[in-house]
């Protein structure tokens, strides 16, 4: 079962006086987590008022959070995406859903799970554990079909991989 709050970023400082704080984003872009209407902080919905992209990092101006000591009391705390409020492209997902799932190669022959994704810089890259670990690139000439549904992940091994 799919998880309904996913981790979105951390708050990592206060921003002027105000009550706006610098959000670490944890998503593919900044601009993606200032379009939500609220982000989740210990449960608890926090509306956005004002969102905007500084310097790869978004500064959020939260409904409530009116000064420092309020913005300050949200420092250091991880804050989660609610998945009803994110509309994904065909074929988008969260990576969140794909941990865990079985990896194949083009065989259909299993190769394992995968348990971690690297943020590389180039792309993402998944780790799969099975009789041994398998570095995969997530780019279309290796990652062949996801379905998250099934949580299955098909995959195009090179010689040396």
């Amino acid at each position: 079962m799919k998880q309904r709050y996913l981790e979105a970023g951390k708050i990592v400082n206060t921003h002027g006086i105000r009550g706006e704080v610098k959000l670490e984003p944890w998503a593919d872009s900044p601009a993606f987590l200032s379009r939500l209407p609220a982000l989740y902080i210990g449960g608890k919905p926090y509306k956005i008022a004002a969102a905007k992209e500084h310097k790869g990092m978004l500064l959020v101006k939260f409904e409530g959070v009116d000064d420092i000591n309020a913005a300050m009391a949200l420092k250091n705390r991880v804050v989660f995406l609610d998945r009803g409020d994110v509309k994904l492209e065909i074929g988008a997902f969260f990576l969140q859903d794909i941990l865990g799932a079985t990896v194949v190669d083009e065989t259909g022959a299993q190769l394992g799970k995968l348990v971690d994704i690297i943020e590389g810089a180039a792309s993402n890259i998944y780790v799969v554990r099975g009789e041994r670990e398998i570095l995969i690139p997530a780019v279309p000439a290796f990652i062949l079909n996801t379905d998250t549904e099934a949580g299955l992940v098909t995959a195009r091994l090179i010689e040396g991989m």
